[in-house]
């Protein structure tokens, strides 16, 4: 049974919330002050909503547009030519000479990303090189002082995103190449240390980013291996001038207000925080060269339009990236993509924007889903053969249902009882990549969980392995493993009665605590440290009721994003100690 995690408002909430001694120290008072101001929930609620986003690679870098001594450099992303290329720092520096950025128009970048149904733009204030789309006190090596275009890109693009009703947001790199005391060139990584001459360069750069371009969106930190210090005050630094700007995962060391998952992937189930996910056109480079094969523009289209789907279903924000030429231009390949994800958006945004995540409890083999108040949005991404689409524990009684690009609004066969219903569509109807049926109901969405099956009357399983784990990315570096910070299941029970909710925990060595709140109420279970291969501890009796969704997680306490669980989870068992049905059962002996 695949488990999902439930976005609605479960009837029946638990939290199981594990620590050991080592972990309580973490998150001690004195521990907690290490950790940057985090935004709002109305600040991330209002990032959330922006849920589509054009991202722009554009520097230096566009000029040579992947190419050096006449030759293409095959290897790594574009824009970082100067070190796949082992260019020295000075004749690289004299591409400024030509950046004369005559084609540069932020009003046609502002209408395109309108067009594609996008809310906000994200460009490159600086990247790995270190040269600055924008003026900056702390170098000469930016567009006002070094080229003969001598005008500040970020200011043109943020007039102009205002004039559009368009949200601003800036990419910043950690690293800098150009700096005296900054990092060597090291693409394979680019995890460089940050010497504290460039800790003190990025934080004055922060902060004219900040107070100098009007409200942003986001700061999307990007590379390097900042120590936790200067993480906290990157971040901070960004807090402090803006506090309704988000900071994006990789600021590093969990400072970050949203994840940004990896470069060009699209999650295969969601994140239980705020989370991102970048893509470029190409995959294999985000800065423009010449010599990139645009084939497929029909493929292409359905590739994005898919991701966005699916991204929204998931509850993230989809940053679709493009890179403009060395003149400013908009290459007319990437043009067309938005474009044709635009057409895609222009009848379908009721089910992207404004919208919430998937509500389902099982994958829709078909497809994904959004929802609001009274309206359910599947997502069809694979017709099967025989065109049913189930809506798998869904209660709700249904109104219509209907293709949401059909203007008749014909109404689609709906089957099926309470809990068992699906539409039928036909095969004649692909007409898009991604189709989306509206369903109508007519009441508030109720969809219930899948119940337990019990291993022996009375007695139920959760196990790890099919838990969703939420898992804490954007650690010290790229390259840092993510941790697990929480187990979640959704389900609910057959019966009610009273049970015991009994974590199994594996061979802690040191005494442990696991705090179990049920309705907002407190329940401590102690831990012995044990040799034995599991340990088992138990809540007092707790009432519990059937068909109501409930939903449990083993968490790190007072959850802060890095936190790991704190012990190694065997499995939950719940067991009955007395309904209707069916008698007390003991826990089996290990």
């Amino acid at each position: 049974m695949t488990m999902r995690l439930n976005f609605l408002t479960a009837i029946t909430c638990f939290v199981l919330t594990s620590f050991c001694a080592q972990a309580a120290d973490v998150v001690s008072d004195t521990a907690l002050r290490r950790y940057a101001d985090r935004a709002s929930a109305d600040t991330l609620n209002d990032w959330r909503a922006l849920k589509f986003g054009l991202f722009i690679h554009w520097g230096l870098y566009s000029i040579p547009a992947g190419v050096w001594d006449e030759e293409p450099i095959k290897k790594g992303y574009s824009e970082q030519i100067m070190a796949w290329a082992d260019i020295p720092r000075a004749e690289y520096a004299k591409l400024a000479e030509q950046f004369t950025a005559a084609q540069w128009d932020p009003d046609a970048l502002c209408l395109l990303a309108k067009q594609a149904g996008m809310k906000y733009i994200v460009i490159t204030s600086k990247h790995h090189d270190g040269f600055c789309l924008f003026h900056t006190e702390t170098t000469t090596f930016n567009t006002v002082d070094a080229t003969p275009f001598g005008r500040d890109v970020v200011g043109s693009l943020a007039e102009a995103c205002k004039r559009h009703g368009l949200k601003l947001g800036l990419y910043f790199s950690n690293i800098d190449w150009s700096h005296p005391e900054g990092n060597t060139p090291e693409p394979q990584k680019n995890s460089n240390p940050i010497p504290k001459g460039l800790e003190e360069i990025n934080v004055r750069q922060l902060r004219e980013l900040t107070t100098q371009y009007g409200e942003l969106a986001e700061i999307w930190f990007d590379m390097g291996a900042p120590t936790w210090n200067q993480s906290v005050r990157f971040a901070q630094t960004v807090r402090d001038a803006q506090p309704h700007c988000a900071v994006s995962g990789r600021v590093w060391n969990h400072q970050g207000d949203f994840t940004v998952v990896g470069d060009n992937v699209t999650p295969e189930a969601a994140i239980r925080e705020p989370w991102q996910s970048p893509e470029t056109i190409y995959h294999k480079t985000w800065g423009y060269r010449t010599w990139q094969e645009r084939l497929g523009l029909k493929d292409k289209i359905a590739e994005k339009i898919e991701h966005l789907s699916k991204v929204a279903s998931l509850g993230g924000v989809y940053l679709l990236n493009i890179g403009p030429r060395g003149d400013g231009s908009i290459v007319e390949f990437e043009a067309d993509v938005l474009r044709g994800v635009g057409e895609w958006m222009q009848i379908h945004k009721e089910a992207i924007h404004g919208t919430e995540p998937q509500p389902f409890y099982e994958n829709l083999p078909y497809g994904c889903a959004t929802f609001r108040p009274r309206k359910l949005y599947l997502h069809v991404h694979d017709l099967p053969e025989d065109g049913s689409l189930p809506m798998p524990g869904l209660y709700s009684p249904v109104k219509r249902a209907y293709l949401l690009h059909d203007k008749d609004k014909s109404d689609l066969t709906v089957r099926g009882s309470a809990g068992s219903m699906a539409i039928t569509l036909s095969s004649a109807a692909t007409q898009w990549p991604v189709q989306i049926i509206v369903v109508e109901l007519e009441g508030p969405l109720d969809i219930r969980p899948p119940q337990l099956k019990p291993e022996a009357p009375g007695l139920f399983s959760l196990n790890e392995k099919d838990a969703y784990r939420r898992i804490a990315r954007n650690g010290p570096d790229c390259f840092s493993p993510g941790v697990t910070t929480g187990y979640t299941w959704d389900f609910s029970l057959s019966q009610s009665g009273t049970y015991k909710i009994v974590p199994e925990i594996l061979s802690p060595d040191q005494p442990c605590r696991i705090e179990l709140l049920v309705d907002g109420t407190s329940h401590i279970l102690e831990v012995d440290a044990s040799a034995e291969k599991t340990i088992s501890v138990e809540t007092r009796p707790l009432t519990l009721q059937a068909d109501c969704p409930i939903q449990l997680t083993v968490q790190s306490p007072s959850y802060v994003s890095g936190e790991p669980v704190g012990v190694r989870l065997d499995k939950v068992r719940i067991m009955s100690l007395g309904n209707t049905l069916s008698p007390p059962v003991p826990l089996p002996e290990k």
